[in-house]
């Protein structure tokens, strides 16, 4: 559909049918997501060629590369939201300090966190849970990655405001074209030039930058409703509050995530570097799977969001329940899919009959609780982007932290490795059922829509966007 039949986009996120604006903006979000995690099962793939202690490195990286992602997840999505509800009440001014702001503190996070973890690098990866043997290549590793957090958290930012004004493309056509550039540059610095595991970090290093530049040319070029300018930089505890505030549950997931890792990975030590390596495998294979859910979840944002802004609030309802029902209809059939080929897709990355063995036991099980993922992404995407920080905060919780970590402390004590295998799909379907009364609650006091007629002033009083 063209803008003939929508006059603007604010038209097009508000009166457009839900079902069909879902998917078009899911489906360039979910190619995103997939590139984007095709990409860092790349560098899993091509250094599983190099050793064991090689592939459990990139586990341990992993926790790393979630401590910058959820910086830039906080300021990303803390802005995007509330950018995406402006946008939706008409007030564009706003929507440009906010994308401005979060811009430059995302920059400064950026450097500040590369300088951090450049200094303090050995025992960062030890608190990751970096053994003896995989120490270097770690260290070699990661260097990489923290040279290219400025890039990481910028991209976010840029990622995110564009999802959410309904520019999926635009967003879709900066992340794939850093993800095939790291799959060539891995395969080059890899396999041709024999670089071992630095290469793998360089090639990641470069694509996150050629990311960067391609995501910040669509502000240069206006193909976006919202402008970074300097004029528009607020260093206002107001707006930086707000963005940290509705940024939180980002935040709270993504770090919990790299906590997740963590302790994953000191659990799995004990059992040595194949249980670290099988376990890395499983998590970038799981997560390749999670992002077709994500990226439908990431479909409904925006339209959440700009309804939510515009007083659309059946919208908001509507597009909860068909998002939850496409999403577990599509994640449901891939998991299946992949319970039956889980010990040869494991064999893919790492041919060391140990590490299949661990991994595929864990990869089926984790396939079973992909089926309860998409209504915790559901309830987390719609408490977000509709501004109820609390609700999102606490649900953020769940997955990674509150249900993950003491379910893995407890059942790698008890059951030995096959806790381990087990805890992670323990954890989603216990976070999935626990969204219910928050899901319930939340409908049952959203209130009715506010008629198209009436006026700007009246409805920015009713709607009362902050």
């Amino acid at each position: 559909m063209s803008k003939t039949k929508y006059s603007s986009q604010h038209d097009l996120m508000t009166k457009a049918p839900v079902p069909w604006l879902i998917l078009k903006l899911a489906i360039p979000t979910t190619i995103s997501m997939l590139v984007t995690n095709l990409y860092n099962m790349a560098d899993t793939y091509f250094v599983g060629g190099l050793g064991t202690s090689a592939s459990g490195a990139t586990g341990i990286v992993f926790g790393l590369m979630a401590v910058i992602q959820a910086g830039g997840f906080m300021f990303g999505q803390g802005a995007a939201t509330t950018i995406a509800r402006k946008l939706g009440a008409r007030d564009n001014e706003s929507a440009n300090e906010y994308a401005t702001t979060a811009f430059g503190t995302a920059l400064f996070m950026g450097i500040v966190l590369m300088i951090l973890g450049l200094v303090f690098i050995n025992p960062f990866m030890r608190l990751l849970g970096s053994t003896d043997t995989i120490l270097p290549y770690a260290r070699a590793y990661a260097t990489c990655i923290l040279i290219a957090a400025p890039a990481m958290l910028v991209s976010c930012v840029f990622n995110n405001i564009l999802r959410f004004e309904g520019k999926a493309v635009f967003s879709m056509i900066g992340l794939i074209s850093g993800g095939f550039l790291n799959i060539g540059l891995d395969a080059l610095f890899i396999l041709k030039m024999g670089m071992g595991i630095e290469g793998a970090g360089i090639a990641t290093a470069i694509s996150q930058y050629v990311s960067c530049i391609i995501l910040g040319s669509m502000f240069v070029l206006h193909k976006c409703e919202s402008v970074i300018s300097l004029k528009y930089f607020k260093a206002d505890k107001r707006i930086i509050g707000n963005i940290i505030k509705r940024g939180l549950p980002s935040l709270i997931r993504q770090g919990l995530g790299s906590i997740s890792v963590m302790v994953l990975n000191h659990s799995c030590g004990m059992y040595g570097d194949a249980a670290i390596a099988a376990m890395s495998i499983v998590s970038r294979i799981i997560n390749f799977l999670f992002s077709v859910g994500l990226g439908v979840g990431q479909g409904y944002q925006p339209v959440s969001g700009f309804s939510y802004g515009a007083g659309k609030y059946s919208r908001v309802k509507k597009g909860f329940f068909f998002t939850w029902i496409f999403a577990t209809a599509l994640l449901g059939t891939c998991a299946l899919i992949a319970m039956g080929f889980a010990g040869p897709i494991v064999a893919q990355f790492r041919d060391d009959e140990e590490v299949i063995k661990i991994g595929a036991v864990a990869m089926r099980y984790q396939c079973i609780s992909l089926w309860f993922i998409p209504f915790t992404v559901c309830n987390n995407m719609m408490f977000q982007s509709t501004g109820k920080s609390l609700q999102a905060s606490i649900l953020a919780t769940f997955r990674s932290g509150a249900c993950f970590i003491p379910i893995i402390l407890v059942l790698s004590r008890v059951a030995g490795l096959q806790g381990i295998e087990i805890s992670q799909a323990i954890a989603d379907v216990v976070a999935s059922l626990a969204c219910i009364p928050f899901t319930v609650k939340y409908f049952k006091e959203l209130p009715k829509d506010i008629p198209d007629g009436m006026s700007l002033k009246e409805q920015a009083r009713r709607l009362n966007v902050k």
